[in-house]
């Protein structure tokens, strides 16, 4: 169990709503259904009213600070099943990756592994008390697109199970193009925060308002959002 996935759940009930694609930038086609995740009727880029009310507020803000700018929605809503879907299949990349067998691994293989991807990952636990922060429909995971519709290169991609995913990792490089990286980062951040998201420790790119990783950021007594159905 992760630390914010203690904090206990009065779900408002507020439904999940579609994300108008035509109004941000959308990273397509959806990675995740394009390796066979099972969405079942409802596809990945759906969000609770509010949660899309603030991403809007997110954008118009970025827009004021780079006039033709918009965010870039690489995942939104993400059923139990999905996340346990891509906990797997990232269990195996890795595994791969070591040129180790996922079938023919060592316990002690096993548990480095899942503590690797675990620190990345949510569990995709069943329990309605600990659901995955995107199950809840208040997560998203973006990056940018700048006025010519291009995706802007933050040093690492979305997803990537390095510490070059943690949100200040450029923050001390004397590097130029490290520095672009760490100053359209805090870009980002600024834009989803001022908006009154919260960001993920380890992950540049997820961002969330409501769930448990929001309330246990932001020291809120309760989660208003529970595993969306």
């Amino acid at each position: 169990m992760k630390l914010y996935q203690k904090i206990p759940i009065q779900d408002c009930g507020e439904p999940l709503v579609e994300i108008p694609l035509a109004d941000f930038a959308v990273v397509m086609p959806h990675p995740y259904a394009m390796l066979g995740a099972p969405y079942g009727d409802r596809g990945p880029y759906f969000l609770r009213q509010s949660v899309l009310d603030r991403l809007y507020q997110a954008q118009g803000w970025l827009q004021v600070q780079r006039p033709g700018w918009r965010l870039q929605i690489f995942d939104a809503y993400r059923p139990v099943a999905v996340q346990q879907f891509m906990v797997d299949y990232t269990f195996e990349q890795l595994a791969r990756s070591h040129d180790l067998d996922p079938a023919a691994l060592t316990p002690a293989q096993q548990t480095d592994l899942q503590s690797q991807v675990f620190q990345f990952w949510a569990p995709p636990s069943p329990d309605p008390a600990t659901p995955p922060p995107h199950s809840t429909g208040a997560a998203v995971d973006l990056t940018l697109a700048d006025a010519e519709g291009m995706q802007v290169n933050m040093g690492s991609a979305i997803d990537e199970l390095s510490p070059r995913s943690y949100p200040n990792y450029f923050a001390e490089s004397a590097e130029p193009e490290e520095q672009q990286y760490n100053r359209d980062r805090a870009l980002l951040s600024q834009a989803m925060t001022q908006a009154g998201f919260c960001q993920h420790p380890h992950e540049w790119w997820h961002f969330s308002q409501g769930d448990q990783l929001w309330a246990w950021t932001a020291q809120a007594q309760i989660a208003r959002y529970g595993g969306a159905v």
